[in-house]
């Protein structure tokens, strides 16, 4: 899933070209204000709009949506005296890739007849930036609110901002809603416990074992994934079928043995992301396949571990649950990438395609007028599908992950 829990994101951009438009963003207009949304040339390829579901057109309407993005440009950093670093370009990066992705979603949208008008403001990446956001007057008057990214600085904005009903979006962070605690917070990327619920169900519904075997590293954190994971697998098969701890060591798997089928699928669950502890189980894990037949669940982050193999997690028959994995050689990708690299002249990033499917589905919601309420809001995009479930206290929260297995030594979508 994308990690923006911290300041610390992983994607490097186009230097040169980042320092070229946030230069025109502060210059073109106000500081912190970005034109509004404009009818583009071309929309959105035939096969790529159905992909993301946009509507028939519609007649020209007068009502504007207004929309308020927050997003960590850092653009004092412009300034002598206080350069980028790598951290702040990449958040600057990261931030540019999204917000172009939304307003290729909006062109597409006012090009059926929407009309929004979209204020970028830049939220620095600082608590004490979001908090000061939260009074101003035009972020309060917009419809919707996006941002800001990481999950301090959405603490800060929510706890200042009064409006508990006007939604506020997490666009990027799977940070547990229960952190952050707003009625108004729409979380976007799937949190950790919906993939452990997603994982869960599939294996009920789909393989339905006797046994699951559950690997543990040690860590306290692995709980976030192991309790939604075991309540999930208890309520479905009315506790029919075995829940199994082993905390493991060294990669020694050698008690579980009597437990284990040589006839069906023997499940194991792994949420561990340590490095040493992943080799060293993998290759304990490895050794069981020529004689017990393995199906692997793993933590979503493995998708971005490249320390992990293909052909070791294939015959592990490995599955992972993710809300963000893409292949830019599918046919949709690649059609949505033509029309990005054509009004960017610039490579679509997993940030842009995230902007983009979820500029398509909130333009759509607020527009149709129904943006508080995202029940219907059903959406399958090219990188996740979006269920929203309201929770007290919590606000709205997308709870699909896709899940994909190694096959052909890549990943590919199974549900």
């Amino acid at each position: 899933m994308i990690s923006a829990q911290n300041h610390r994101p992983l994607l490097s951009g186009n230097r040169w070209l980042t320092f070229v438009i946030i230069g025109l963003l502060t210059t073109a207009c106000s500081p912190k204000l970005a034109p509004v949304a404009t009818q583009p040339k071309k929309n959105v390829p035939a096969k790529t709009a159905e992909k993301m579901q946009p509507v028939a057109p519609v007649k020209p309407a007068a009502k504007v949506s207004n929309i308020a993005m927050l997003l960590p440009f850092g653009l004092q950093h412009l300034h002598a005296g206080s350069p980028y670093t790598t951290v702040t370009l990449k958040e600057a990066d990261i931030s540019l890739d999204y917000y172009r992705g939304f307003k290729l979603a909006l062109d597409s949208l006012t090009g059926q007849g929407y009309n929004y008008k979209l204020q970028v403001f830049d939220s620095k990446g600082e608590k004490a930036q979001a908090h000061s956001l939260a009074l101003n007057p035009a972020i309060r008057s917009s419809d919707l609110i996006i941002g800001p990214v990481f999950p301090d600085d959405i603490k800060a904005f929510t706890a200042a901002y009064p409006n508990s009903k006007q939604p506020v979006v997490s666009p990027l962070s799977p940070a547990a809603p229960a952190t952050i605690k707003s009625q108004s917070l729409v979380t976007m990327t799937t949190p950790l416990e919906y993939h452990a619920v997603s994982a869960a169900r599939y294996i009920s519904n789909k393989i339905k074992p006797k046994k699951i075997f559950i690997l543990k590293s040690g860590y306290s954190d692995e709980n976030d994934y192991i309790i939604p994971f075991k309540n999930t697998i208890d309520s479905l098969s009315k506790k029919q079928i075995q829940v199994v701890y082993l905390t493991v060591i060294h990669g020694q798997l050698g008690s579980l043995i009597p437990q284990l089928s040589q006839n069906g699928q023997n499940v194991f669950i792994m949420p561990a992301t340590n490095q040493h502890f992943l080799t060293t189980t993998l290759r304990g894990l490895d050794s069981l396949t020529a004689t017990y037949p393995v199906t692997l669940f793993g933590h979503p982050n493995w998708v971005n571990f490249t320390f992990l193999k293909a052909d070791l997690l294939q015959r592990l028959n490995t599955h992972i649950t993710s809300s963000d994995h893409i292949n830019f050689k599918d046919a949709d990708v690649m059609a949505f990438s033509r029309i990005y690299r054509s009004a960017y002249k610039a490579e679509p990033t997993l940030y842009a395609v995230k902007g983009f499917e979820e500029g398509m589905l909130l333009g759509k919601q607020l527009a149709d007028g129904d943006g508080k309420n995202l029940s219907p809001a059903n959406f399958d995009g090219l990188l996740n599908n979006y269920r929203f479930q309201k929770k007290v206290g919590l606000g709205w929260i997308n709870t699909h992950a896709n899940i994909y297995k190694y096959t052909n030594f890549e990943l590919k979508k199974v549900e």
